[in-house]
């Protein structure tokens, strides 16, 4: 299980795919390994970067027990299990549960465009039923609904097992809000990899981050950097990837991560539709900020 002393960088991870589009477990364990060796202090399995919206539930729990088993208990695995269905979630939800996974984030309900008191009801009947750490995951740009500060802080007072928030908004008055009203135990994390400083600042726990897929030791080094308060350091390693971060969001996400991943050699460049590989420009300009940051020879 987590709880509220989870911090750093917590890595969304991506899922790898075979050319015939089946998940590739092989490469998923080595980038499970990688994440491990090289300092970050959780994974997201089937989150938006993992391509959840695509997966089946066999496959997104064959994902999570093959990163738990991976882990081995070193880091905290999170599953994505979050959907616009709250019947749904609860039943993924459980399952992750009985797998043993050590927390769950869950999206904001996406399409339905439900009214702040729906989206408090949809927390509260998965809190109410399954007996896990909950994050909720706030991204107005995917969901098509903002969850206020209002409304989170609701639910972090009336839920004791909603202990976190992945802020993506982009709004820093409402994260400050936040930030400022929690109960005790509650953390919010930073949902863009590129406002992690500001936010850390403003009294965030770290990030759920994309860039740490391929950046995974620089990044995770500078939100430890910055939760230490030695500010210098943080502001280099920000800079130094600034360039990577921005790139990201080039295409939908995370089709970038994986060709960065790809480029690497970490992965296969596969994508289920309606996503598609990266495009010649983009990747050209992915491969240079690679070189530039030290990443690729």
């Amino acid at each position: 299980m987590i709880n509220s002393k989870l911090r750093g960088t917590i890595t969304a991870l991506v899922t790898p795919f075979n050319k015939d589009l089946s998940v590739d477990f092989d490469a998923f364990e080595r980038l499970v390994k990688h994440q491990i060796e090289s300092g970050v202090e959780g994974l997201v399995i089937c989150g938006s970067t993992g391509e959840s919206a695509t997966l089946s539930k066999t496959e997104k729990i064959a994902l999570i027990v093959k990163a738990l088993e991976v882990a081995d208990g070193k880091i905290p695995i999170i599953a994505g299990t979050g959907s616009n269905n709250t019947f749904e979630t609860i039943d993924l939800t459980i399952l992750a549960k009985e797998q043993g996974a050590n927390g769950v984030l869950l999206v904001a309900p996406y399409y339905n465009k439900p009214t702040q008191e729906g989206i408090y009801h949809h927390y509260m009947a998965i809190s109410e039923k399954v007996d896990i750490p909950i994050i909720l995951y706030n991204v107005p740009g995917r969901s098509g609904i903002n969850i206020t500060a209002e409304t989170q802080l609701r639910l972090a007072e009336e839920c004791p097992n909603i202990i976190a928030t992945k802020e993506a908004s982009a709004d820093l008055e409402q994260m400050a809000q936040i930030m400022k009203y929690a109960p005790e135990g509650f953390n919010l994390f930073s949902g863009d990899d590129a406002l992690t400083l500001p936010i850390i600042s403003l009294g965030g726990k770290g990030v759920v981050s994309v860039i740490s897929n391929y950046a995974p030791a620089d990044f995770s080094e500078m939100t430890r950097m910055a939760l230490k308060g030695k500010w210098d350091k943080a502001r280099e390693l920000h800079y130094k990837l600034l360039d990577l971060m921005i790139l990201n969001f080039s295409e939908s996400n995370p089709t970038p991560a994986k060709a960065a991943l790809a480029l690497m050699g970490m992965i296969k460049d596969h994508l289920r539709l309606p996503l598609v590989p990266i495009t010649a420009p983009n990747k050209k300009l992915i491969k240079t900020a690679l070189q530039e940051a030290g990443l690729l020879n």
